[in-house]
């Protein structure tokens, strides 16, 4: 059994920003010695989530329009009224969706669906330099 710990850092542009992470969460799956695995994909902060969808234009809003329904800004939230920083719905926003991912891989594959990429989403009030973290598990 190997682990290895690797990072994929990117900019974003905050307010529900989904980046197409699969091809960099592929490279390293592929460029690791390990050939059958899992592989976990975990973004630290508690402003951003990881999942998977199908990585298309019209998925991608209406699963942002969701957000929106789900915890809109603008409301009340107590973080706001306690930090002042306005970001309590995307503190909310990243708690349901969650900040980590498991996927597996075999032959140095991912074992995804034909149209299910993984997703990073920014909930966060305005830009960031984020670090997601990928441990690798196998042999």
């Amino acid at each position: 059994m190997s682990v290895i710990t690797k990072g994929i850092r990117f900019e974003t542009m905050g307010e529900t920003d989904v980046i197409d992470i699969t091809a960099d969460v592929a490279m390293a799956v592929r460029d690791g010695d390990i050939s059958s695995g899992t592989v976990t994909v975990f973004v630290p902060g508690s402003t951003a989530g990881v999942t998977t969808i199908e990585f298309e234009e019209g998925a991608v809003r209406d699963y942002q329009e969701a957000l929106d329904r789900i915890a809109p800004r603008g409301v009340h939230y107590h973080h706001d009224a306690r930090w002042g920083d306005g970001n309590g719905y995307s503190h909310v926003r990243a708690a349901l969706q969650g900040a980590s991912l498991t996927v597996p891989f075999s032959s140095g594959r991912l074992l995804l669906g034909t149209w299910q990429q993984i997703i990073v989403v920014d909930f966060d009030n305005r830009p960031r330099s984020r670090e997601i973290i990928l441990q690798i598990i196998g042999e």
